[in-house]
This record gives structure tokens, sequence and C-alpha cells, in this order.
């Protein structure tokens, strides 16, 4: 029984953590990733449960953000009437014309949103990235206070769905605005909170990597929204109804099924419940979690009497974040890396599709290439870290993309040209564009995590909104602005701390002390 109870002499990692910390009474007193080293695992079958339920909430993400890729388009139209040329639609007489498939295909054929009214279909999708912007802060603030992850991410499932089901029946242009800028609201804040809540309970070795892996569900997202809008072409009405239904399949069939974060148990002062869950965790993965082990939050590990402070809740915002030193030009340099990528990330992406190919293979082709550029990331986090590889793809991008602007004229290989260099300009900002939330997920505690996550999402979201203004610039100085955007992102990232292999702190007492004694080292 002695050898079944210390299972970990299998694992010699958990030797080189700090010492635990005991009380009078004898007690182990330890945080979340000490035990998921020491006892639980750091990712068992427990943890592949949990990240892959979790995780589908990106491709609900992809669903609510790309749907307007098809449902906006401008289909095909045909002369009806003698008078009628192959030429634009907007020097043809009224009744001369038809669009394919009739009105009900897209919004653009619905509401007529060509000619002088084309920029409403930029202004929907600008729109929904500004309430992206709005959602990130407001659930980025719940998700780390009372809310908590699991509450965040059920409220604003909830929420898209009912948007959802109302867009498809919008009456008005007018109408159908106003309800992609509160879907954004709710989509926004998804993806970061089913990010936390996926990688809180896997181990700090293992956290890095499984953070990177979530994107794939996002790419993949999109990918199946392609196949769905290929099978229902006809009405872009039945194509949101059916992209929302999969929200409310996750509210009802998966959700009940997740577990909350025992990091957000933990600074919310119920160990209890966190140690439930770390239980469960140690269980499903064929560990054994003793009897004298408790919970504590790193800033109280040096207090021996835990019933003192067992009712004082840790709690924290976005001001605390920018009050600390420490945090404060971490706060500043992410967001405004992550304004930088996302200006090029996206600005790419709308470079592509805007080819004249096929749209869905476009799509296709564009998310299936982002696929090689995480799994290569991964494979070289352990190796370089997430600084390095940051400064790295966002050097990448940028020199490929003052390459395309370099590319003038109108020859046969300058097109291709440009485009190979696009092409290889996504590929290394998608990776940036992933290493960066996983990054500065770990540049915080878990107090402000969400809330920090929240604002640099929102500068992602401001990226969104400026990348379309920068494409119409057309020819070469799209590819110079997202090229001076890599270039200088990358040199700002010299500035961020290295995390990779550091642990995961829970508060900003515990994060100010950690840092202390590391530079004392």
């Amino acid at each position: 029984m002695e050898e079944e109870s210390s299972p970990a002499a299998e694992d010699l990692t958990w030797a080189l953590l700090e010492p635990t910390r005991c009380s009078e009474e004898g007690d182990e007193r330890m945080g979340v990733d000490e035990m998921l080293q020491k006892y639980s695992g750091e990712f068992g079958p427990w943890q592949l449960r949990h990240f892959a339920l979790v995780s589908l909430a990106w491709a609900l993400d992809a669903f609510h953000t790309m749907v307007t890729i098809f449902a906006d388009r401008e289909p095909a139209w045909r002369c009806t009437g003698p008078a009628c040329s192959d030429v634009d639609v907007c020097q043809l007489e009224p009744g001369s014309w038809e669009w394919i498939g009739g009105r009900q295909v897209s919004t653009v054929a619905e509401w007529g949103l060509v000619c002088g009214n084309r920029y409403k279909i930029g202004l929907v999708q600008s729109a929904f990235f500004a309430g992206c912007t709005v959602g990130c802060g407001i659930f980025g603030h719940l998700s780390d206070s009372f809310l908590g992850r699991k509450g965040s991410l059920m409220v604003g499932c909830i929420i898209n769905t009912i948007l959802g089901c109302f867009t498809a029946v919008s009456p008005s242009y007018t109408i159908y605005l106003i309800l992609r800028v509160l879907t954004g609201l709710c989509t926004g804040p998804m993806g970061t909170t089913a990010f936390v809540l996926a990688t809180e309970p896997v181990g700090p070795t293992c956290r890095t990597a499984a953070g990177m892996s979530v994107f794939y569900f996002f790419s993949v997202g999109i990918i199946a929204l392609t196949a769905i809008a290929y099978l229902f072409p006809s009405s872009w009405r039945t194509l949101y109804l059916i992209t929302t239904l999969p929200t409310l399949f996750f509210v009802v069939a998966i959700l009940p099924f997740i577990s909350e974060s025992p990091h957000w148990y933990l600074i919310r002062r119920k160990p209890k419940k966190a140690l439930e869950i770390m239980r469960a965790i140690t269980k499903k993965n064929g560990r054994f979690l003793p009897d004298h082990v408790s919970l504590v939050l790193d800033c109280d590990k040096s207090h021996s009497d835990t019933n003192s402070i067992a009712d004082i809740v840790i709690s924290g915002s976005i001001i605390d974040v920018i009050r600390s030193s420490l945090t404060r030009w971490r706060l500043v340099l992410s967001t405004i890396i992550s304004l930088f990528c996302s200006v090029t990330y996206y600005g790419l992406t709308l470079n592509v599709v805007n080819l004249k190919t096929n749209l869905y293979i476009s799509v296709i082709i564009n998310s299936i290439c982002e696929l090689p550029a995480f799994t290569l990331a991964t494979m070289l986090l352990e190796r370089f870290g997430c600084r390095q590889l940051v400064i790295g793809t966002m050097w990448l991008s940028g020199a490929f993309c003052l390459a395309g602007s370099l590319m003038g004229g109108d020859g046969a290989m300058a097109p291709v040209g440009r485009m190979v260099c696009g092409v290889l300009g996504i590929f290394g900002i998608a990776a940036t564009y992933n290493l960066l939330l996983v990054y500065a997920a770990e540049l915080f505690p878990t107090t402000v995590r969400n809330a920090a996550l929240g604002c640099i999402q929102q500068a992602e979201q401001i990226g969104a909104v400026v990348a379309p203004m920068v494409v119409v610039m057309g020819q070469g100085l799209p590819f110079m602005v997202f090229g001076l955007c890599g270039i200088i992102g990358g040199v700002m990232s010299f500035y961020l701390p290295e995390t990779f292999n550091q642990p995961s702190y829970d508060t900003m007492a515990g994060m100010e002390d950690g840092e202390r004694a590391r530079e004392g080292a």
C-alpha cells in the first residue's frame, strides 16, 4: 500500500518543485500546479476529456465569426432583358438583370447591398468586431469574478443561441446590423474563456502545448462551416439557423459535463470544491492523492492558520494589473503587439479571400494552411520558448510581407509572387496569433488572467476592424503596412519575459514574490 500511495516516486520531476509548506497539524499544503505535478498528473485522461469538450467552443466561435463570409457574399447575376450586357450591375437598368438563385441567397441580394450600398457589407463585419471589443472587457471581468469561467461560457452560449435565431429572421438590414453587434458582444470573449477553462487544469509543463492545440478547433470549425454553407447555398437565413443549432447542443449536452476551473474555486475561497475537482482528476488519471494534502493560494503558503484567511476572497480587475509595475508594461506591450498581429492576420486573410477563385475552396485552403503553423510552433516551443517563437514568427511574416510589397507590376509572375508571399505571411502570423494567447495567459496570475486577456483581445478586435481599411489601399501598400507591423511587433516582444516552464501564479502578490525570488536567484 505504501508504494501505491507514492506515485511521485515514479515521476522524479516532483523533486524539482519548491518545498511545500506544512501546517502545525502536519498537513501538506500546496497550490494547484504543484498538486498536478506531484500527485494528480499533468495531462491524463481527465484533462484530455475536459480539454476536448471545452475546446469545442472554439468551433462555435468560428461559426459565429465567419458565417458572414457566406451569408454576406455577392452572388452571381444574369441578364433578363435585351438592354443588358455583361458589365457592372451598377450600370444596368433595374429589371434588366436578376440574382442567380433568387434574392434569398444572401443579404447582399435581399437588401441590395451593391453599388452605393456596398460599404454596408464591411460595416456589418466591423460592427461585429466592435461588439467583440466591448464583450471581451465585460466577460473578462465576469469570468474572473463571481460568474466564473464555466458560468461566463454558458451565459455567452445561451445568448448567442437566441441571437442566432433572431438573426435568421431579421426583417431589415438595420436589425441585422444590431443583432450582429450583440452577437459579437458574446462571441468575442467565448474563445478566451474557453481557452482559460480548458488549460487551467493542465499541468504547467504541458499547458503551453495544450494551449496551442485549441486553435485546431477554430480552423476545423471554419472548414465545417464551409461544408455547411456549400450544402445549404440557397438561403442565408437557413445558414444562420443551422450554424446556431450546434451552440444550443453545446449548452444542453456538453456544458453540464464540464467542470469549473479549480484555480477559480481557489481564488474565490472555495478550497473544498477545488479539492473535489483535484481528487476527481487524480482518480480518473489512476493516481493517488493523500488525505493530508490541502490546497492553498500561493500568497497563503506563509500563513500557518488557514482559518483566519479562509473567508477572504481574492479578486482582481484590470485596475490591479495597471497599478502593478510588474504587470503594467506586460499589458501595454501585449496589447500593442496583439493589435499589430491582428491587423496583419486579418489583412492577409482578406487579401487571399479577395482572389478571383471559388469562395468555398479559398476559405478551406486558408484554414488548412494554418494547421501546419500550429503544429510547427508547438513542436518548437520546448526548444525556443514562447518569446523567441513570437519574435521569430512575426519577423518571418513581416519579411515575406515586405517582399510582397516590392513585387510590383502586372506581369504574369507578379500576382503569383504576391500570392506566395501572402500565404507564407499568413503561415507565420497564424502561428504568432495563436502563440500570443498562450503567452499572454502565462504573463498574468489567475485573479486577473481573464481580465488581462479580455483587454488584449479588445486590441485584437480593433485590429480586425482596421484591417479591411488597409486592404482597400490596394497594390503593394497593404503588404508594406503588414510587413512593418510584423517587424515592429517582433522588436517589442524582446521586452517581454520568457514564461515557458515557469510557475503559474494565483494572485498578484504571489507573482510579485515569485518574480523577486527569481531575480534574486
